[in-house]
């Protein structure tokens, strides 16, 4: 059934939604645009840091500080260096995967080296790499996805999709891409899974290493 494998990266492959939202809610109210982590992970998690500033610009009425953008990816670089680590099993799970696989992330192409590169997984990987700098329209529109099918030589309809949030399944969905939606992260919150099938997931899982069976029962 399948052609291709779809990986998100931070929350699937990557622990580092808690870091980055973690972060990203301190270095905010530090400079006046006071978040919770929890505020951050459930308003902006799987969207782009470019499409979460301009809202919170937005909603805030006042733009954020000049160098605001260099300053908070150098602290969530900092904070990668000390804590980052893979999700659970992944190792494992893409050892034995016999489909192609890529990557496709609203991170960029910049993090994205630098984050699966501190976890030993950049090779796994490189250069099927995908971000949202490669699009005109990030998650959760179709975009990224359809353009992460069409440099592997897959068509939509034969693409799955790993996500762990709204805005990635979202943008699944709308591929026409099957998506299974998982929710075994550190930053996921009691319900997540609830909340991926209310956005459209096949099936959702929040342990890595059932992976393969999923595949073998949706192929």
């Amino acid at each position: 059934m399948f052609d291709l494998i779809i990986f998100d990266c931070d929350g699937v492959l990557l622990e580092s939604e808690i870091l980055s939202c973690s972060t990203d809610a301190i270095e905010l109210t530090k400079a006046g645009f006071p978040y919770t982590t929890q505020e951050v992970c459930e308003q902006f998690l799987g969207k782009s840091l470019r499409s979460m500033l301009a809202t919170i610009e937005a909603d805030h009425g006042k733009p954020l500080p000049d160098g605001f953008v260099d300053h908070l990816k150098r602290c969530n670089r900092e904070r990668f260096e000390q804590e980052l680590v893979a999700v659970d099993g992944i190792e494992q799970v893409l050892d034995g995967l016999v489909l192609p696989f890529c990557v496709a992330s609203s991170s960029d192409v910049a993090r994205l080296d630098h984050s699966l590169g501190l976890v030993g997984l950049h090779g796994r990987f490189a250069p099927h790499i995908y971000s949202a700098d490669h699009v005109e329209n990030a998650k959760p529109a179709p975009d990224l996805f359809l353009h992460a099918a069409s440099r592997m030589g897959a068509t939509p309809d034969r693409c799955l999709v790993i996500e762990d949030s709204l805005a990635g399944v979202a943008a699944g969905v709308a591929a026409g891409m099957t998506v299974l939606g998982f929710h075994g992260g550190a930053h996921c919150p009691p319900g997540h899974g609830d909340r991926l099938n209310q956005a459209g997931t096949h099936r959702i899982f929040d342990r890595m290493l059932d992976l393969p069976a999923l595949i073998d029962v949706l192929g």
